[in-house]
Order: C-alpha cells, then sequence, then structure tokens
C-alpha cells in the first residue's frame, strides 16, 4: 500500500527552503538540513561523473579498437547523427510522433483504469465476475498482440496507440481496485454514520485518499505506455523512435538505432520526472 505521508527527507527538503528564522526548526535541525543538502549534492555529483566516465569509456573502447564503432557506435558518432538529423528536421517528426502517441495512450490508460475500476468498487459481483479475466489478459505478452493489432486495425497510429493502451490498462485497474478496496474501513463506516451514500464515500474517503496511489500507479504507466508505443511502431510505423530503431537494424544504420535509444531513455526521465514533481506538490498539499 503506497505510503500516505511524506517521507522525511521530503518534509526536511521543504523546512529547507523556509526563512530558517521563521521555521521555527533548532540548530541540530539546521545541522541536518544542511548535511542532507550535501548528501543530495553529492549523490548528483557522483551520478554525472558515472555517467561521464561511461561516455569516456565508451568513446575510448571504439577510439582503441576494443570494440567496433559500426556495431557498437560511439558518443561521437551518436552526436554527429543527431546534428544531421537535426538539421534536416527529422529527428523532430519522429520524436513528435512518438511523444503524441505515447501522450495519448497514457491520457486513456488513466481514464480507463480510474474509470473501470470506480466501477468494479461500485458493483462488487461485477467485480467478482471480472477479475479473473483482468488478471490473464494482464499476464498476456502485449508484444504477441501487437501483429493482432495492426492487423485489425490497420498499420496506423490508431494501432500504435492501443498497443500502448493494452500494456498498462489492465494493471492499473487491478491496481487502483486494490487501492479502492484497502481503504481505512473506519473512514468507510463514519460516512455511513452520517447517512452518507456509497458515492459519498468514493468522492469524499476514497477518492481523496488514493490520489498518492493513483500518482504511483502513473509513474509506472507512463514508462509502460512508452514501451508499448515502441512495440506498435516496430511493426507498423513509418514515422516514430521504434520505427528508426527497426529501419536502422535492418539498413546496418546502428548510429540511428543507438540515437533512437538515448532518445528514448531521455524521454522517459523527463515524464517521470514531471509526474514526480507532481507527486511532491500533491504531497504537500495534503500536508497543509
Amino acid at each position: 500500500m503506497y505510503k500516505k505521508t511524506q517521507t522525511a527527507e521530503v518534509r526536511a527538503t521543504q523546512l529547507a527552503k523556509n526563512d530558517p528564522e521563521n521555521s521555527g526548526t533548532s540548530a541540530a535541525q539546521h545541522s541536518y538540513l544542511r548535511s542532507l543538502r550535501s548528501r543530495q549534492y553529492r549523490i548528483a555529483v557522483i551520478r554525472v561523473l558515472i555517467f561521464a566516465a561511461f561516455l569516456v569509456l565508451w568513446e575510448a573502447a571504439v577510439r582503441l579498437g576494443w570494440i567496433d564503432g559500426f556495431i557498437f557506435s560511439s558518443p561521437s558518432r551518436v552526436a554527429k547523427t543527431f546534428c544531421g538529423m537535426w538539421a534536416d528536421g527529422s529527428i523532430f517528426r519522429h520524436i513528435g510522433i512518438t511523444l503524441v502517441e505515447t501522450l495519448i495512450s497514457f491520457a486513456c490508460v488513466v481514464l480507463l483504469g480510474v474509470g473501470v475500476a470506480v466501477l468494479l468498487w461500485y458493483n462488487t459481483e461485477l467485480s467478482e465476475i471480472l477479475e479473473p479475466y483482468l488478471v490473464v489478459l494482464n499476464s498476456l505478452p502485449k508484444s504477441a498482440l501487437a501483429p493482432l493489432l495492426i492487423v485489425w486495425l490497420g498499420a496506423n497510429m490508431k494501432s500504435i496507440i492501443v498497443a500502448g493502451i493494452s500494456v498498462a490498462v489492465f494493471g492499473s485497474i487491478l491496481n487502483l481496485y486494490t487501492g479502492f478496496r484497502e481503504m481505512d474501513p473506519d473512514k468507510v463506516k463514519l460516512i455511513y454514520t452520517l447517512q452518507g451514500t456509497r458515492r459519498d464515500v468514493l468522492t469524499k474517503v476514497i477518492l481523496p485518499g488514493t490520489v498518492p496511489l493513483l500518482i504511483s500507479v502513473m509513474k509506472v504507466n507512463i514508462g509502460l505506455c512508452l514501451v508499448g508505443v515502441v512495440i506498435g511502431e516496430f511493426i507498423g510505423a513509418r514515422q516514430g523512435l521504434g520505427y528508426l530503431i527497426i529501419y536502422g537494424s535492418q539498413v546496418f544504420k546502428l548510429d540511428w538505432v543507438i540515437l533512437s535509444i538515448v532518445i528514448l531513455c531521455v524521454i522517459a526521465m523527463l515524464l517521470y520526472g514531471i509526474l514526480n514533481l507532481v507527486e511532491q506538490k500533491c504531497l504537500r498539499g495534503r500536508e497543509k
């Protein structure tokens, strides 16, 4: 079950942003906040150094002949490829297509996940009927469904978006429904004691109480939707980073493949970071 309160580090970071004279914190607390900031800075620097060392080692391995640059590419070749595709504008088209498909599939997963989970919570008989089917559908390898989606819906953006949805939606429904059922029963009883209805329980207890869970599920789903979209682009696309990967491997332009993978990693980190900021803002709002 997702924690309903902030961690000590998050709360400490909030205090660190306040005016020390007005925050009411002691000298020991100020010392702890300084050590926390120092630790966060140290972690960030080490992360950057590890990444820089990886790039240097990769480039050196290619230049010294330890690995084949044609197969494994190199940072300089990837940067040169990116600059060339930047100049002709093709990279923006591929990134834009993949990003739009991912965001649309993610929005559909959120709406379907919350909507179906609420429906199952409202109707316990329906949930008992559908739960085993949801478990089976969630267990299916979605890469096996992608070719069927292309046949059923055609090689277009719609089939790719559906592929992205299929990867994340069933797990989202199951996780949210489980979270709804595990809400504090005392709060639910209190609503009924005050002559509230099932709708009041949903709007005043279930939905507000599962906001942290919803955001946590969204953080997982954004990556899953990106994976599903790329799988769909492997099979039935003429644009997008997935298409660039599969086409580049077919014509042995492996610099395209490595560049596309790097860009996908950057997109995943940015989308996850945005949702992480949303989560922190929501948690701060709940603490006030």
